[in-house]
């Protein structure tokens, strides 16, 4: 390396935070430089971590590892802080049909499910919650209050003058082959951590973007102190100041990235009036658009023609999850030169 390491990270969402308490934990200079928008995918996100996920009720990829590295992470990142923004949590997965219920029962057998399943029966309560049965309960769950989490670390890096508010395009960054030229400051390198906006990076657009705008709804409701994160039809999160949030859409067509759909808010409150018994109060309905690139869990490295220039995106509903261990393995690959996986690896992954 011609310079001594010192990074601009374009983006403060999870990926951009990530980034930088990576760089922190080695002493390496940085820069965060973001748009401060109010609505962004991570600022909205529920921040849900679990292991058996989707319709096809399968174990999240290399979940184990994922999930180990993020709870050492934020746990971390909370002790410096001193706040809280890391929350297992019990996940109840409901099953909402007799086909979904014949699926489970094959899928339940599947060798990797066992350490993600609670040997106990759900025990729901049926005043609270409709039709409780035929359901199981996932361990190690969890979920992270991201708006909590994103902002306490902009307040702790704004001061170490490793934060400024910026919305930096493409061309206000110049790459040679000694570094990297913005703002008439050097750095060593850039990371581009804006989420689905890359897609229109003259430098990423090649890209197989497919990113989803996703509705999430505020509402309150008595549940009678159930804690555990309960799923049939729409996931429901009670948040620690009493509030529950629950989600959520995914529309892959849309003209508005910030305005929700009324006809998705109507679904979301339509599934959550078939969970719960409770009368439920909107108190806001919130849409962000996750970066999501066709056929990739996530894509971090640098660029083929531009080594100066490094890339951390399509984290997808799994930002949480993924973001620690994906930051670590890029801040490894540009500090120290390890190999990036090829699942991962933006070069193996061109198109």
């Amino acid at each position: 390396m011609s310079m001594a390491p010192r990074i601009l990270i374009i983006g403060q969402g999870l990926a951009g935070t990530a980034l930088a308490w990576r760089l922190w934990e080695r002493g390496v200079p940085f820069v965060i430089a973001d748009r401060d928008e109010p609505l962004t995918c991570s600022k909205v996100a529920a921040g849900l971590i679990t292991p058996i996920t989707g319709m096809r009720l399968t174990v999240s990829w290399r979940y184990e590892m994922f999930y180990r590295e993020a709870l050492r992470f934020y746990r971390d990142c909370g002790r410096r802080l001193k706040q809280r923004f890391f929350f297992p949590r019990g996940y109840v997965r409901l099953l909402k049909d007799d086909k979904e219920l014949a699926k489970w029962e094959k899928r339940r057998r599947d060798p990797d499910m066992p350490p993600f399943l609670h040997r106990n029966a759900p025990q729901l309560d049926a005043d609270v919650i409709h039709d409780p049965q035929n359901g199981f309960q996932q361990r190690h769950a969890a979920w992270l209050d991201t708006t909590a989490f994103l902002q306490a670390s902009r307040c702790f890096f704004e001061p170490l003058d490793a934060w400024i508010k910026s919305n930096v395009q493409p061309e206000d960054v110049q790459d040679d082959a000694d570094g990297v030229t913005w703002n008439d400051r050097r750095f060593s390198h850039v990371i581009w951590a804006q989420g689905w906006s890359a897609a229109k990076h003259p430098l990423f657009d090649w890209m197989p973007f497919q990113s989803a705008l996703g509705t999430i709804l505020t509402v309150k409701a008595g549940l009678c102190g159930e804690k555990r994160i309960v799923n049939r039809g729409c996931w429901l999160l009670p948040r620690n100041d009493g509030t529950l949030r629950a989600g959520s859409t995914y529309e892959w067509t849309f003209d508005d990235p910030n305005t929700p759909s009324p006809g998705q808010v109507r679904n979301l409150e339509s599934a959550l009036r078939s969970l719960i018994k409770a009368p439920a109060e909107i108190i806001t309905a919130q849409t962000a658009v996750r970066p999501i690139i066709k056929g990739r869990q996530a894509l971090v490295g640098t660029h083929p023609a531009h080594p100066r220039v490094a890339f951390m995106n399509g984290l997808g509903s799994k930002g949480s999850l993924r973001a620690p261990w994906l930051a670590h393995h890029l801040v490894g690959h540009l500090l120290d030169g390890a190999k990036m996986e090829a699942a991962f690896d933006l070069q193996e992954n061109t198109v």
